[in-house]
């Protein structure tokens, strides 16, 4: 339904309204502990990514934006707000919708030392452009044997949002992480978005740069370091949002949310969570996952995507591989159901992960619950 509006619209308001009505605000999720100090204000994702993008431009003029809807209507999500009026039409390009042919001209620029950053409305519709993402942009450093970088940046929304359907509802996180080549990211909070979306620009080689719709107009805690604008973060670093002992929990994107809510219902039955957000899907941090995995001696997994496949998969299997005999129980792991994502509410809920699934895994490896075979 929204890709056939899609293209009969073309890019424009009448599109872009049509888009607010079919993808619902979420209200803001309640957040107890995300492990934050010294902050001097809170900010939306929203505004961190556009921040980010700001700063970057202004710092190096070979940054550039091209898109559907990133300049006259400043961003289908707002996240390129006024950066139309204030650097322009040649770095800011509005598109027609030719997923395939913009992302080709992108990554044409990047090869010329240009730092494209292209946006896709949503990354559902990168599928039309996969062959420069995998074939052109993240191959041409291999097979030049390093005479050609690709600096370049794809971004916008991934995974579920609510009430689209199956064709606007994937996650594309372990699709984008099974190709040597390419960095993928995927941020949680406004430090996230803001200090990744930095180092993705700043960086050589192209950058999968997986947003969440529903978390664009979340408000989140950062500090003056943060704010700074020399700051980025380090591309294949995870954080511990949480510290805990007897079980450890990863997570990445709007997950985050929902991991630390399970570790704050956990903490009141005496279970102390610890709650990884993994910022970085490929390279991975293996090393802090083990580290963790080797204090609590338990290991849940949480993702959107699909199971098959999926990042938690190569999680289970790097900790099996590194730190097996420190396992207590078996892993557990929560993902996304494997069908395509249903379009009644009630049934695209029970499609996601949600709070409860998560409580009862870590209840499950804790010993705190029976078994699921032991229940069915």
């Amino acid at each position: 339904m929204l890709g056939a509006a899609r293209r009969q619209l073309g890019s424009g308001p009448m599109l872009g309204q049509l888009l607010r009505r079919l993808r619902p605000a979420a209200a803001a999720s309640t957040e107890a502990a995300r492990g934050y100090s010294s902050a001097a204000k809170e900010i939306t994702v929203r505004d961190a990514l556009n921040s980010a993008l700001d700063e970057e431009m202004s710092a190096d003029p070979s940054v550039f934006l091209m898109g559907e809807e990133v300049g006259e209507y400043q961003g289908a999500y707002k996240i390129t707000k006024g950066l139309l009026d204030k650097y322009g039409p040649d770095r800011v390009l509005d598109t027609p919708i030719t997923e395939a042919g913009f992302t080709g001209i992108g990554v044409g620029a990047a090869y010329q030392g240009l730092r494209p950053v292209i946006e896709f409305m949503t990354f559902n519709f990168s599928m039309q452009a996969i062959d420069h993402i995998i074939n052109s942009a993240a191959k041409s450093n291999y097979m030049s044997a390093g005479q050609i970088n690709v600096p370049i940046v794809f971004r916008g929304p991934n995974g579920a949002a609510a009430g689209v359907g199956a064709q606007h509802s994937q996650c594309y996180a372990a699709w984008f992480a099974h190709v040597p080549g390419l960095k993928v990211l995927a941020p949680y909070s406004s430090e996230d978005a803001r200090g990744l979306l930095k180092a993705a620009i700043r960086d050589p080689d192209p950058v999968v740069f997986l947003e969440n719709e529903l978390l664009y107009g979340e408000s989140f805690p950062v500090s003056d370091e943060v704010l700074d604008s020399s700051f980025a973060l380090p591309i294949g670093k995870a954080k511990i949002e949480r510290e805990g002992k007897d079980v450890t929990i990863t997570a990445f994107s709007k997950m985050v949310g929902y991991a630390l809510q399970a570790a704050e219902i956990l903490s009141k039955e005496g279970i102390s969570a610890e709650v990884i957000n993994l910022r970085s899907i490929r390279p991975l941090d293996r090393a802090a996952i083990n580290a963790s995995v080797r204090k609590t001696n338990r290991l849940v997994t949480l993702e959107e995507g699909f199971p098959q496949h999926g990042v938690g998969a190569e999680i289970c299997m790097s900790v099996v591989e590194e730190s097996f005999e420190y396992l207590d129980a078996p892993i557990e792991r929560i993902a996304g159901a494997d069908v395509p994502m249903p379009y009644a509410a009630n049934l695209e809920r029970l499609a996601v992960p949600q709070i409860e699934d998560i409580v009862r895994a870590a209840r499950r490896a804790c010993y705190r619950a029976l078994p699921m075979t032991a229940t069915a």
